[in-house]
């Protein structure tokens, strides 16, 4: 089973549904069932995109924005999503980035240049992809890399317009 990056926006309406669902039933199920259009699987990019710019020195600044974005933030009232309808129980249970954290973390990922940071790979695939923890990653790794951060960037950029939080988990 590959585990991979999961998102996803919700309202703080739909959040409350959930927990109260998880309150009053008698197996805790918050009936979790976001919107299939607001999720997104960013698959192992992410993670590799953090490692590559933490094994070259890339600004803390942009090593924490990616992070945030992919773990959430401590807290945030949503440990009623902690059950077996939601998620496996093998990762940290699902986190929560607030619509104000979400508005934060858009414009962070709209701050950074990716250009910027992908020009440090190696130019050689196979010494990019070991920079990136892919060993045996077919061809160069800058446009797999650039594709999941733009995702990211779209992701977050919809929910901040939206007014949304994010919750991020690992499935």
């Amino acid at each position: 089973m590959a585990l991979t990056q999961q998102l996803v926006r919700v309202s703080e309406a739909y959040l409350a549904r959930c927990r109260r669902a998880a309150e009053t039933g008698p197996d805790g199920d918050p009936g979790w069932d976001p919107p299939e259009g607001d999720m997104v699987d960013l698959g192992w990019g992410t993670w590799h995109l953090v490692r590559f710019c933490q094994e070259t020195g890339v600004e803390e600044e942009h090593i924490a924005v990616l992070r945030r974005s992919i773990d959430g933030d401590l807290g945030g009232d949503i440990a009623f999503l902690d059950h077996p309808g939601v998620y496996d129980g093998f990762t940290p249970p699902p986190a929560l980035l607030a619509p104000a954290a979400v508005a934060e973390t858009a414009h962070a990922l709209t701050r950074m240049n990716l250009g910027v940071l992908l020009d440090r790979l190696p130019a050689d695939h196979t010494e990019a992809a070991r920079a990136c923890g892919l060993e045996g990653f077919t061809g160069h790794p800058r446009a797999y890399l650039a594709e999941h951060f733009r995702m990211l960037r779209s992701f977050y950029a919809t929910a901040s317009r939206r007014g949304l939080a994010v919750v991020a988990w690992i499935d």
